[in-house]
């Protein structure tokens, strides 16, 4: 029974705990994790890549949301034109966003043009204040703003320590241009391809496309390594990944993991896990089972085959049970 109301409290709060903290991780692996990982990255270990010329990456740890580092998971970083530069997502707290501001400052004199959010989840957007005061425009899907506004409490009460010294509301950045199915931005001799999709991995999914390089940003869209978190829509994310499959790219930057070339061989792993949690929900309400037994049970054969899985399976589980008892 504790299974169960922990994975019903977070289904009720999914869409801002997914910002927050994942289900609590053993008290022995966060302390290994910590030591192991320590405080976030300063500006001297800023592990900072150029996949493709212009298209600059820093890659979030392989870390749970509570545990020290968990401001730097997501894969982050900024894109070069001839006329200005488009960060793409933030970070997880105004201190890394910083260190990514840093970084622009120290390969560039152009300015930052547009700061463009692949969602709403804390991980991605807390960085956003520290490109303020170069007055960009922040960029995201239409529904992005109404999530930031839900989310704001959140982040103020559990993420305080990721603000700049005392946690307010001005420091949780909104998008001021919105996309509403696609958009392309010009950097100058350089364009953007920006689409939105409908509620997928979160209610405010975004991608972004550089044609210059063929380099696709697919935001939480698309997991590798680290188990994928279902926070939106399950049959509206596995909709999501037959359309991406569709689309050409010579570089995949995720917004978890390591980057590939291979598009279609990440959505296939992601599109297993995502089709067996689907099905063996499918068929634990089939035969009237618990959410606890769904827990228990559904997608096991997935396991060894992606990191953090306790942290975020049951959950998951959970949401989908809600999601489909109701079909």
């Amino acid at each position: 029974m504790a299974a169960i109301a922990d994975a019903c409290r977070a289904v009720a709060s999914f869409t801002t705990r997914l910002c927050g903290p994942m289900l609590i991780a053993s008290a022995i692996v966060s302390g290994a994790v910590a030591a192991a990982q320590g405080p976030g990255p300063s500006s001297s270990e800023f592990n900072l890549t150029e996949p493709q010329p212009g298209v600059y990456v820093h890659l979030g740890r392989n870390l749970p949301l509570d545990v020290p580092g968990h401001d730097d998971i997501a894969n982050i970083g900024f894109i070069v034109g001839s006329r200005c530069i488009a960060v793409i997502d933030t970070g997880g707290s105004v201190h890394i966003g910083r260190e990514l501001k840093a970084e622009i400052l120290r390969r560039t004199a152009l300015p930052v043009c547009y700061v463009i959010n692949t969602h709403a989840h804390v991980d991605h957007v807390l960085g956003n204040f520290a490109f303020k005061d170069d007055k960009p425009h922040f960029v995201g899907h239409t529904a992005l703003a109404d999530a930031m506004i839900r989310n704001r409490p959140y982040f103020m009460k559990e993420y305080a320590a990721d603000f700049d010294a005392a946690p307010s509301a001005e420091q949780v950045v909104g998008p001021d241009q919105r996309v509403d199915r696609e958009l392309s931005l010009d950097l100058g001799h350089r364009t953007l391809r920006l689409i939105a999709w409908p509620t997928a991995h979160s209610d405010c999914d975004l991608t972004v496309y550089d044609e210059r390089t063929g380099t696709l940003w697919t935001g939480d869209l698309v997991f590798r390594e680290r188990l994928p978190a279902l926070d939106g829509n399950l049959k509206g994310w596995l909709a999501a990944i037959d359309s991406l499959s569709r689309m050409n790219s010579r570089l995949v930057i995720p917004g978890h993991g390591s980057l590939s070339s291979d598009l279609a061989g990440s959505l296939t792993r992601e599109r297993a896990y995502l089709l067996a949690l689907d099905q063996g929900v499918r068929d634990e309400l089939a035969r009237g089972q618990s959410m606890q037994d769904a827990i228990d049970h559904v997608a096991l054969s997935e396991r060894g085959r992606w990191t953090l899985w306790q942290d975020v399976h049951p959950r998951n589980v959970a949401r989908a049970y809600e999601e489909l008892q109701w079909e």
